[in-house]
């Protein structure tokens, strides 16, 4: 497919790298852009050679936030029956395979909550997030009042949504919304964890990901019943017998997938 918001590589190892290339706009996202990382994410999803996909922007912005231009045409009656936002962020919000963010500037409304529907986020020191909406009239409507108060709590996210501040990397590591600061190239260091994540079982992979997806939006009850049938699936797979025998012969696993 050829794309004008996005560079798709597929790396040898597994790896899935999407670019976010809107350098004139500051990445700002708009319904294209989306639209292309939708199908991009579908692709990589679909693709049996790709185990990790990188999401990553240019070296001074992930993204800046929406495209004001095209937010600014909306009104209420064609976002809510035309489901603005559900339908253009859907497969960013149900991916199968790991996604790992990697960050770099800015990553500010639409910018930061794409950050959070990813599974992994790291940054390096020019890192910068928040929600900044409030600042021209309106609110974060693709999980930022959600899964960001999940991510860094309630006084924190009541904080940056009402005032519309701008957190650093320091903070944002404090708070739990990044795994990790790099003081190189983050997208390298991406590429790096998402090739430790490809020499892993696929499918052990994907029941492991559910599994925390289920602690973050269910009950501890729930959860824990959902992780359990995960790990006797486990037990069914012959992965998970090549794995256990590996290591008590003390060599690598050959996983088969």
């Amino acid at each position: 497919m050829n794309y004008k918001n996005i560079i798709v590589e597929e790396l040898d190892n597994g790896v899935g790298i999407i670019t976010l290339n809107r350098p004139e706009a500051y990445n700002a996202i708009n319904n294209a852009l989306l639209a292309e990382v939708s199908n991009a994410i579908k692709d990589f999803d679909a693709n049996p050679d790709i185990a990790a996909v990188v999401l990553t922007g240019g070296e001074k912005v992930f993204a800046a936030g929406a495209d004001i231009k095209e937010l600014a045409e909306l009104d209420f009656a064609s976002a809510y029956q035309n489901e603005f936002i559900k339908k253009e962020w859907y497969a960013l919000e149900h991916h199968i395979k790991p996604i790992i963010a990697a960050i770099s500037g800015y990553a500010l409304g639409g910018g930061c909550e794409m950050a959070l529907l990813c599974d992994i986020a790291i940054c390096d020191k020019s890192a910068k997030f928040g929600q900044p909406e409030v600042k021209i009239g309106t609110m974060p409507g693709a999980g930022g009042t959600q899964r960001l108060t999940k991510a860094i709590g309630k006084s924190k996210a009541m904080h940056l949504c009402l005032t519309g501040d701008i957190i650093d990397a320091e903070e944002a590591a404090s708070f739990k919304l990044v795994s990790q600061i790099v003081d190189h190239d983050v997208k390298s260091e991406a590429i790096k964890i998402a090739q430790k994540i490809a020499k892993m079982s696929k499918p052990v992979v994907r029941l492991i990901k559910e599994s925390i997806n289920n602690a973050y939006e269910s009950n501890l009850q729930a959860g824990l019943a959902a992780e359990r049938q995960s790990f006797y699936t486990t037990l069914a797979l012959e992965d998970r017998i090549e794995g256990m025998e590996a290591f008590i012969q003390k060599r690598p696993p050959n996983f088969k997938n």
